[in-house]
């Protein structure tokens, strides 16, 4: 159904981290995979921390191990992990290159991860920490960012996928070439409908505003071509609808997951490096989809790529 086998689910056993929980444990379980719960700490943290003697903490120094011991014991012992392999790793660092030099190490096929908005960042990961997280990881990460729609569901003991809806958001660059053959292998596999949206950003109207003449043949011609490339997309899924709208791309993919109650939005997520220092950061768009989608946010890593300016290539992707 999914194509994840090795789960990575960073958290800091916070309720909001938890949020991230039953979508780590169903992927692994559905898959006979298994789940790395990861915390990183500032301080040295035993790699053996759970099965050290007792007296081993005895020190006040160390009152700090025996919390972190209690929670991660806590977690492991969830019903929602019944059934699945969980391998606890703790680690010392920056949380974003941390985590993701172990999905890279532990070949981690996914990520799961609960964000939160700007507002209060002392617990799970706020909303510059995650989409750091995500812009360093190798691996794909699925954004959780409470409250919205969520498609993973456990009630009474069980636990269930309700997957009806994927939206694929493209813009045929490469970068969005990985985003859109896992989209539609997700569509296919689970029988759900994928629709796949290309947005005229708003830069064309004002060409078009300085220069009439020009500006409203490109509009034209770009139309063309998107409905083109969308429709050579819409054969690779029996359940494929495409759209074309014009506006903020943030705001208008927004607002198309809203109307047609999308449980998920994939999309391709190119970095760039930071002009004020050495991390890979998200482009902005992304980021404000990342923050204001009404339902999680599948977020597929591509090569790095030099420059954010819009590019249209020839392949369908």
């Amino acid at each position: 159904m999914f194509p994840f086998r090795n789960i990575l689910l960073p958290t800091d056993f916070s309720a909001k981290a938890h949020a991230a929980v039953k979508y780590a444990a169903e992927f692994a379980r559905r898959n006979r995979g298994r789940v790395l719960m990861l915390n990183v700490q500032d301080g040295k943290v035993p790699p053996n921390l759970l099965t050290l003697p007792a007296y081993v903490f005895e020190d006040q120094e160390n009152n700090w191990l025996i919390d972190l011991r209690a929670r991660a014991e806590e977690l492991l012992a969830d019903p929602l992990f019944a059934d699945v392999e969980v391998d606890p790793i703790f680690v010392e660092g920056d949380p974003a290159k941390e985590i993701a030099r172990v999905a890279f190490e532990q070949e981690a096929d996914l990520m799961t991860l609960v964000t939160r908005t700007r507002k209060g960042l002392s617990r799970a990961f706020g909303g510059s920490v995650a989409e750091d997280i995500v812009a360093e990881s190798p691996c794909p990460v699925l954004v959780i960012r409470l409250p919205q729609r969520e498609f993973v569901e456990h009630r009474d003991g069980k636990t269930q996928i309700h997957l009806n809806r994927v939206l694929l958001a493209t813009n045929f660059r490469p970068s969005s070439a990985a985003a859109t053959q896992l989209a539609t292998t997700i569509a296919n596999h689970i029988g759900a409908e994928l629709h796949a949206v290309y947005v005229i950003g708003d830069f064309y109207e004002q060409v078009s505003a300085v220069f009439p003449e020009m500006g409203l043949g490109a509009i034209t011609r770009l139309r063309s071509h998107a409905q083109e490339r969308l429709t050579q997309l819409s054969r690779a899924s029996a359940k494929a609808t495409t759209h074309i709208t014009e506006g903020r791309p943030y705001q208008e993919i927004v607002k198309l997951a809203s109307d047609l109650e999308a449980d998920l939005i994939v999309i391709g997520t190119a970095v760039h490096g930071s002009l004020f220092g050495s991390n890979q950061v998200l482009g902005s768009e992304i980021e404000r989809v990342i923050r204001n989608s009404p339902c999680p946010v599948l977020c597929v890593p591509a090569a790095k790529v030099v420059t954010p300016l819009p590019a249209l290539v020839t392949q369908v992707v």
